[in-house]
């Protein structure tokens, strides 16, 4: 892979993702959410509903789940950690067709979003999926038409926590990890990263697409991947820019036109 010679921040961004109010819920705004049993919490959620949104119509949704906090390099790329961060869903849809979900690390402790690592697994898988029925339910999510996304961390959480269980498993119709897989290093500081137990998460895919995309090269998880045995629609996608970050969804690339067709097709193919 050749890395392009112009660094991905200095390319001017076509987007830009919204910034998080307070307030219900309505068409093109992007608002922090408190489902009731965390009211008094630091716990929460970010909801935007598309441009096009209105009572009674149906969309799909993309989840959202964010990399590691207290993170940035000499690139200038930067990752807080939180749901206010995140920025894959935005790009993917451009603001429009698409309900978009950024979900916490739930740290029922410290009643707080955890912004490294999982917080309580079993809190945060619980969060998941009662946040998918309430927003398919409340606002109009397809439930048949939900991604997955995650950027670093949340790459690794698209199989760590979507793939927790079988019943967390049924929720998604594809996913989309960029930079980082579960399964590929299995020295990451929390149980359950070897690469047995990733095969078991991996194992409750059962033939769902994803797409999967890196900074500079996917091969690594490419090879990974192969050498499991799983059978899946796996497509790769290598970006020609050591960044790592998710915000190369916020500027006009081909490779982000390749991520929305592939989304696009996936939806379409949804019965």
């Amino acid at each position: 892979m050749k890395i392009a010679s112009i660094p991905l921040n200095d390319l001017p961004a076509d987007l830009t993702t919204p910034a998080l109010s307070e307030g219900e819920p309505t068409a093109g705004k992007r608002v922090r959410q408190v489902w009731p049993e965390w009211r008094g919490t630091g716990v929460h959620h970010a909801l935007y509903l598309p441009a096009d949104w209105a009572p009674g119509r149906t969309h799909p949704v993309i989840v959202e789940y964010a990399g590691n906090g207290d993170y940035r390099n000499g690139l200038g790329d930067v990752s807080n950690g939180t749901v206010e961060g995140s920025n894959l869903g935005y790009g993917i849809s451009g603001g429009s067709g698409f309900i978009w979900a950024c979900l916490p690390y739930v740290d029922p402790v410290g009643k707080r979003n955890a912004t490294q690592w999982w917080g309580d697994v079993e809190a945060t898988v619980d969060y998941c999926r009662q946040s998918v029925a309430r927003i398919c339910t409340q606002y109009g999510g397809d439930a048949s038409a939900v991604f997955l996304a995650g950027f670093s961390r949340g790459a690794i959480a698209c199989n760590f926590i979507g793939l927790h269980d079988d019943t967390i498993a049924r929720l998604w119709v594809g996913f989309i990890a960029h930079s980082q897989y579960d399964g590929v290093i299995e020295s990451w500081p929390y149980a359950g990263a070897d690469r047995a137990s990733a095969l078991g998460r991996l194992q409750r895919l059962n033939g769902r697409p994803v797409f999967i995309s890196h900074e500079g090269s996917a091969s690594p998880t490419r090879r990974y991947l192969e050498s499991t045995g799983i059978r899946a629609p796996f497509t790769y996608l290598d970006l020609p820019y050591p960044n790592h970050t998710d915000a190369w969804v916020l500027r006009d690339l081909p490779e982000r036109q390749r991520l929305r067709d592939w989304v696009r097709a996936v939806n379409e193919s949804t019965p």
